[in-house]
Order: structure tokens, then sequence, then C-alpha cells
């Protein structure tokens, strides 16, 4: 099961890093926070548009950025 539906770039929004939902939280900042040993809940609490297959879809769009293996992201 695939989650990076969830994972989308529009130029118009955050310059066109790749975000959640098409909401301005850029994949790389939900990267940020779980290496920074944030836990999901924690995450959650902070930004409550959130959902946890959010944080699951960032991780699989990192865990696929290292295999060199990039889709193409759909425009929000």
């Amino acid at each position: 099961m695939t989650r990076l539906d969830r994972i989308t770039s529009n130029p118009d929004i955050c310059h066109g890093q790749p975000v959640v939902r098409g909401l301005r939280y850029p994949v790389s900042m939900l990267l940020d926070l779980l290496s920074s040993g944030m836990t999901f809940e924690e995450i959650l609490d902070d930004y409550e548009d959130l959902e946890r297959d959010d944080l699951l879809a960032a991780l699989e769009f990192g865990a696929m950025t290292t295999r060199g293996h990039i889709e193409p992201l759909g425009a929000a």
C-alpha cells in the first residue's frame, strides 16, 4: 500500500517543494521533526490538520528518494 498520492508539488506552494496534501508542510520539514526525535503524536498535536497517514507518506517519500527512484508528483 502506498500513500504517495498524499505528496504533491506545485510551484505556487512552498516554491514547488514536495508537500503533504497541498498543505504548506514540506516533506523535508516533517522528516526533520521526526529525525529530531518527535513522535507522531507530538507532531499531530502541534499540527492539527495533519494526519498519521501524512507522516507515513513523508517517510515513504524519504525512503523512496534514497533509492534514487522518484515518482512524478501530482499537482495540488
